[in-house]
């Protein structure tokens, strides 16, 4: 005979302690999940400058995928650069130490391997490393278990990329292929360990060359150009007067894109030494294009190439027609770098990675879009100095913050470190913005120290020039033209009057004179 068993109901004692336990299982979960250390995505685009993003309240683009990472992090508003050019900027970002520590100072250097970096203590500590990108070192990456970097500069079309075993030529769009590369090597790790992945952009470097299907975007509408677009910098220092960075001196083969003859191109304004280097090149980036590739920019450019030339333009007009052509092809370059980061944040959503990955984003430095009428960095006016910089981190980091403490690239080495729970080096001279964005109340930076040293050699024809600046005010001293520039950053945010040496402010001279003194001594910057 088969005995039915009848089903006990479940007392209050019993359903007390099933709920108990149950809370119990599920603290111990969060407390292993939360012990696991973050995977990081670290996103440096080149030359993205803050005034091409929205989240930052650009009036020229839009950025709605960048802007997911401001939207559920935080964006500091006073974010700095300590030496605005590509390689050393990347050197300090990797290092936490100045150029003149990191022994990187311009572009003409190498980058020294064997010194400390954070992939190299990421590696040691048992991270998954990749760098994905461009790199621009000039030496072998160390501390990656897996790298993929574009042969210098990279080009914008069908680029070299360069690996431990081999360099290939990939056929197709470079920020596109950086993407798919930096997807594949996601992959490939071991989803029982942390990663961190260098997910480093050619965009929206010069030449500024849209993927094909931008290649009309922007076309029915005139960009607004920055106020102080006509500056005839007065006040400044001969240093502003000299540089060679106008927007109306791109040249018009390797900038603004014209199949131009020599005649032509004898017009485009520029450097003598290099206009007929810069229409050489031109003529080089092209000829490696598929014929399909040229067809769509052909198609997309030559009817109103053949139009400017026949306008034959000059002064104000020819001005406002190169800065359309260039801000248009950087917008759209932008764009690029826009639709793939979304591609990448998708991917994370996919496959669950979001909240445990932490995601910097920020370029290499500030740029101009036609603010005093150039384009490029170098200086320390505020929009080459200032980077863009968002960090999110669900698990930690409340969405939608912002700050405005002054930081600086200089920071970010030891901000991965302390999310990866890797001890920083004593030598590190940045600090980490974990605990800001904690919201942790402590003493931080007053004042910031810059150094550009890229003069005479190189482009651009900017002087050498260090300096400080202050929530307030900016000290800029180009020393071996013996000349200061003071600025009022709160009456003057443009920075076109220069107040040194103005009896009203030989308070403040003399005040940002003796922490210029201090911060020097306190970085170990040796005599100029």
């Amino acid at each position: 005979m088969i005995k039915s068993v009848k089903r006990k109901n479940l007392g209050p004692l019993s359903l007390s302690i099933f709920f108990i336990l149950l809370i119990y299982f599920i603290k111990q979960y969060r407390e292993q999940s939360e012990d696991i250390p973050p995977n990081i995505i670290f996103i440096m685009a080149d030359d993205h400058t803050k005034q091409a993003m929205s989240c930052y309240g650009s009036n020229i683009n839009q950025t709605p995928n960048i802007d997911r990472i401001a939207n559920k992090g935080t964006t500091f508003n006073s974010s700095f650069v300590t030496n605005s050019i590509c390689a050393p900027s990347r050197a300090v970002a990797l290092t936490g130490k100045y150029s003149h520590i990191n022994g990187l100072r311009d572009n003409r250097d190498e980058f020294d391997g064997n010194q400390m970096t954070f992939p190299k203590l990421l590696q040691n500590a048992g991270y998954q490393t990749a760098l994905i990108g461009k790199w621009h070192l000039k030496t072998k990456p160390q501390g990656f278990d897996i790298w993929k970097i574009l042969s210098g500069q990279g080009q914008y079309y069908n680029p070299l990329f360069i690996t431990e075993e081999d360099t290939i030529r990939y056929q197709g769009y470079v920020t596109t292929l950086i993407t798919d590369f930096a997807i594949e090597t996601l992959n490939t790790f071991d989803n029982k360990k942390p990663f961190c992945l260098l997910y480093f952009h050619k965009a929206p470097h010069r030449n500024w060359m849209p993927d094909i299907k931008h290649l009309t975007m922007f076309d029915n509408i005139d960009v607004p150009m920055p106020k102080t677009f006509f500056d005839n910098y007065e006040t400044r220092s001969n240093a502003a007067k000299q540089q060679d960075m106008q927007v109306v001196n791109l040249y018009n083969s390797l900038d603004m894109k014209i199949h131009s003859n020599d005649t032509v191109e004898k017009y485009s304004g520029g450097n003598e030494k290099f206009r007929l280097k810069a229409k050489e090149y031109w003529e080089k980036i092209y000829n490696t294009l598929t014929n399909e590739q040229k067809y769509a920019w052909d198609a997309a450019y030559e009817s109103k190439n053949n139009s400017f030339i026949e306008a034959n333009l000059s002064g104000v007009e020819l001005a406002k027609w190169k800065y359309q052509r260039y801000v248009k092809d950087y917008l759209r370059c932008v764009a690029s770098v826009d639709e793939n980061i979304g591609r990448l944040l998708d991917y994370l959503d996919e496959n669950n990675l979001t909240n445990n990955t932490v995601i910097i984003y920020t370029s290499d430095q500030g740029f101009y879009l036609g603010e005093h009428g150039w384009y490029d960095k170098r200086f320390m006016y505020e929009e080459s100095l200032g980077m863009p910089l968002l960090i999110r981190y669900p698990r930690e980091i409340k969405a939608g913050e912002s700050l405005d403490q002054m930081v600086l690239n200089l920071d970010l080495c030891p901000t991965i470190l302390d999310y990866a729970r890797v001890n920083i080096p004593d030598e590190i001279q940045g600090k980490s913005l974990r605990p800001l964005l904690k919201g942790e109340k402590q003493f931080w930076r007053k004042s910031i120290y810059y150094h550009y040293y890229e003069y005479p050699h190189g482009w651009h024809n900017v002087n050498r020039h260090d300096g400080i600046r202050t929530k307030d005010f900016k000290l800029i001293n180009f020393y071996q033209m013996g000349e200061k520039e003071l600025y009022d950053l709160q009456n003057d945010p443009n920075e076109l009057n220069n107040l040194y040496n103005n009896e009203r402010y030989t308070d403040i001279e003399r005040q940002l004179n003796k922490e210029l003194i201090n911060l020097r001594q306190k970085y170990k910057v040796p005599s100029n």
